[in-house]
């Protein structure tokens, strides 16, 4: 017999495979530092997940990626560690956050941001507010459930949706928010079309809770009352009921509690 043939690949096909090993690559570096893999492995021998599959969604602060394994597929959010997660919070964000931890380095900040979305969802999923079921956490690693189809399947973000029905989503959302301010006690602070995902069959999901405050803080009634005059705009050139004043009602605004002082 001759001696085997190289495989060859058309041109365009290894342009797309080095592009590929390139975009893998950076992602590694980007994301996954050695302290980052410990965490991930300890998350793994826990039983949280097996594997992570691919990124869903990577942005300044970090990144959302599919991991699955025999609990079915999960979301895990790796924050960067660095200072581009709080350079684009407001001041009271940061003065709750540091008085609720302290001073640290970039690497204990964001151990505890992760620890804060946690248990910030962990309220929100226990008022009966639909978020992604927080199930873990550890250092900049937060583990979530994947919210989509049962194939793996991510929900994408609302900005992006194709809404079928604007009276059902503007029906769910308000019963949401209302949950959120009048059952867990927080408003969102930071709440529009790029942190909401649309889920075909449990409506609206709230994501990037982080940054929530207590609905007694001195900015909670302007910043539930700014994002839902984003929303009834939203709503309005959907076709579905627009009046700003009406959605604050179904939403609890009326009902949010006296500052403190």
């Amino acid at each position: 017999m001759g001696r085997p043939q190289a495989m060859v690949f058309p041109r365009g096909e290894r342009v797309q495979e080095r592009r590929r090993d390139a975009d893998d690559r950076k992602l590694r570096d980007e994301f996954f530092d050695h302290p980052t893999l410990l965490a991930i492995s300890r998350l793994i021998s826990r039983g949280l997940f097996e594997s992570v599959d691919y990124p869903i969604a990577t942005g300044k602060e970090g990144g959302v990626f599919r991991a699955s394994g025999a609990g079915g597929f999960r979301a895990v959010k790796v924050y960067r560690i660095g200072n581009s997660v709080f350079r684009s919070l407001p001041p009271y964000v940061l003065e709750e956050f540091r008085r609720e931890v302290g001073v640290g380095g970039f690497a204990q900040l964001i151990s505890a941001w992760t620890r804060r979305e946690h248990t910030i969802l962990t309220r929100l999923h226990e008022a009966g507010v639909r978020v992604p079921e927080p199930l873990g956490y550890l250092r900049n690693v937060l583990v979530m459930e994947l919210v989509g189809t049962p194939q793996g399947v991510a929900s994408g973000r609302l900005k992006d949706a194709a809404v079928r029905d604007p009276d059902a989503l503007r029906t769910q959302f308000a019963l949401q928010v209302r949950r959120m301010v009048l059952a867990a006690h927080l408003v969102h602070g930071d709440l529009s079309q790029y942190n909401v995902l649309e889920d075909p069959e449990g409506g609206p999901v709230f994501i990037d809770v982080a940054q929530a405050i207590p609905t007694d803080h001195p900015q909670a009634r302007a910043l539930l009352e700014r994002d839902l005059r984003t929303f009834a705009r939203f709503f309005g050139k959907l076709g579905a009921d627009g009046d700003f004043e009406k959605l604050w009602r179904e939403c609890g605004g009326a009902e949010l509690p006296p500052p403190k002082r």
